[in-house]
C-alpha cells in the first residue's frame, strides 16, 4: 500500500470516529455551575438569630454532602454546597441567594430553611428559574407547580401535618375542649388553617380558645396561663422548638395537664423536650416521617447503624438525639438520588424534570411505608405521617399512619 493510500485511509477513519466523537460530548449538557468534576449548589440556613438550633440542618448537609464526595462524588462530580448564613432574616435571604444565583453561578439553591426566607426568594427563583429544591418548609404554598413550577419541599405540606392532628382528635377525642398556641406567621396559620379545616363543623364547639406568639418574643408564660383559664383539656401548640419546649415546662409549672400535641418541626427529643424536662414532656403527642434514633425498634437496623456511624465521623460536633439532622441527611439524600437520575444531563431544566418524577421511593431512615412521590402536579413528597406519643424516653408510635 503506497504512503498516499495510507494517509487517505487513516484520514477516512478519522472523518468516520468524528461523528461518534460529537455525540459523546453532546450527551454531556451542563447548567451554571457544573463541570466534569464539580456540582455547585447553594443553600442560606440559620447560623444565627431566633432560630439558630435549625442551623444544624445546613451543619449536616454539608457533612452528608462530605460523605458523598469521599465516595468519589456523584457520577463522578463532587458536589459543593455553599451554605451562607441569613440570621432567619429574609432581607439576608434574598442579598445571600443573589450572591449564589448572579456570583457564584450555582446550579440550584437546596434545603433553604424556613418558610420567612423561602417565601422571600422563590417568585424571585422561578423568575431566573432556577431550581429552588427540597426547602426545609411545608407551606402548602411551596407545592403550587402551576404556579411556582421551579420551588419543592423536601417533606409534607403543612396541611398535611394540621388534618393530621385534628383526625387523630376527632377519631379518639372527639369531646375535647382545645386551646390552640400558635406562631404569628405563616407557619403557625398554614398549620392551624388546616388544622380547623379538618374539624370542619367541629371546630365551632372544639376550639374555645386561641393566643399567638411572636418568633421574638422571649416567653409565652402568659399565654398558656391565658389558655388553661378557657377551660381546655387539650393544647395544639403551633410552634418551633423553644417555645414549645416553653409552653410544655410552664403548663406542668402550673398544673395544667392537657393532652399536648406538638407538630413534628418542635419534637427533638435532644433540643425541645429535654431542654422542657422529659418528665415534664411525658403523654406528648406529635408525629413523624423517620426513624427515632431513641426506639429499640430499630437498634439492629442496617439504616439507623449507618447513620449512627456518618455521624460519629462526619458530625461528631452534633446531637444526635435533634431529630432535624435525620431530615436534613434524608434531604442531603434526596437531593444526591437527583442528581444521579439527571446522569450527564446537568442542566436546571432536567434537575427539576427528575426531581418531579420521584416514584415512590424509598430512601434510609424514612419509616416502613413512607415513600418520596412526587409528579409534575404533585410537588410535595411524603404523604402520610406516623402518630407517636413521648413516654419519658422516646417517641412511642401508636395507631397507623394517617395521610390527608
Amino acid at each position: 500500500m503506497g504512503r498516499a493510500q495510507s494517509t487517505r485511509r487513516v484520514l477516512l477513519t478519522l472523518i468516520a470516529l468524528v461523528p461518534a466523537v460529537f455525540a459523546l460530548a453532546a450527551e454531556k449538557k451542563y447548567g451554571p455551575g457544573v463541570s466534569d468534576t464539580e456540582i455547585k449548589i447553594g443553600q442560606t440556613a440559620p447560623y444565627s438569630g431566633p432560630v439558630s438550633a435549625y442551623g444544624t440542618i445546613g451543619k449536616a448537609m454539608l457533612a452528608y454532602f462530605a460523605q458523598v464526595n469521599d465516595g468519589g462524588g456523584v457520577n463522578g462530580r463532587k458536589v459543593r454546597l455553599l451554605s451562607l448564613d441569613d440570621a432567619f432574616t429574609p432581607p439576608k435571604t434574598v442579598e445571600q441567594t443573589r450572591k449564589m444565583v448572579e456570583q457564584e453561578n450555582v446550579l440550584l439553591i437546596f434545603g433553604t430553611i424556613g418558610t420567612p426566607g423561602n417565601s422571600a426568594i422563590y417568585k424571585y427563583l422561578n423568575v431566573q428559574k432556577v431550581p429552588q429544591l427540597f426547602i426545609v418548609s411545608g407551606n402548602p404554598k411551596f407545592g403550587d407547580p402551576g404556579h411556582f413550577p421551579w420551588t419543592m419541599a423536601f417533606h409534607y405540606s403543612f396541611d398535611l401535618e394540621g388534618a393530621v392532628y385534628a383526625k387523630y382528635l376527632l377519631k379518639e377525642h372527639r369531646g375535647a375542649r382545645i386551646a390552640v398556641l400558635y406562631q404569628n406567621d405563616d407557619f403557625g396559620k398554614s398549620l392551624l388553617t388546616a388544622f380547623k379545616r379538618t374539624l370542619g363543623e367541629n371546630a365551632r364547639n372544639m376550639v374555645v380558645a386561641e393566643a399567638t406568639y411572636e418568633l421574638t418574643d422571649t416567653t409565652v408564660d402568659q399565654q398558656i396561663i391565658s389558655l388553661q383559664a378557657s377551660g381546655a383539656d387539650t393544647l395544639v401548640d403551633f410552634a418551633t422548638t423553644k417555645t414549645a419546649a416553653q409552653a410544655i415546662r410552664k403548663a406542668y409549672d402550673i398544673g395544667w395537664k392537657p393532652l399536648h400535641i406538638i407538630p413534628y418541626p418542635a419534637s427533638s427529643i435532644g433540643v425541645t423536650l429535654r431542654s422542657a424536662g422529659l418528665e415534664k414532656s411525658i403523654g406528648v403527642v406529635s408525629a413523624t416521617f423517620m426513624k427515632d434514633l431513641s426506639d429499640p425498634r430499630w437498634a439492629a437496623d442496617p439504616d439507623v447503624l449507618g447513620y449512627r456511624a456518618w455521624f460519629k465521623k462526619y458530625y461528631s460536633d452534633g446531637d444526635i438525639l435533634d431529630h432535624v439532622n435525620i431530615q436534613a441527611y434524608l434531604t442531603a439524600e434526596a437531593m444526591t438520588y437527583v442528581l444521579k437520575q439527571c446522569g450527564d444531563d446537568l442542566t436546571r431544566e432536567n434537575v427539576m424534570n427528575q426531581a418531579s418524577r420521584l416514584d415512590a421511593v424509598q430512601l434510609p431512615m424514612l419509616l416502613p411505608g413512607i415513600k418520596l412521590t412526587t409528579s409534575p402536579s404533585d410537588y410535595f413528597p411524603i404523604k402520610q405521617l406516623q402518630p407517636v406519643r413521648f413516654d419519658g424516653t422516646r417517641w412511642v408510635p401508636f395507631g397507623d399512619l394517617i395521610g390527608q
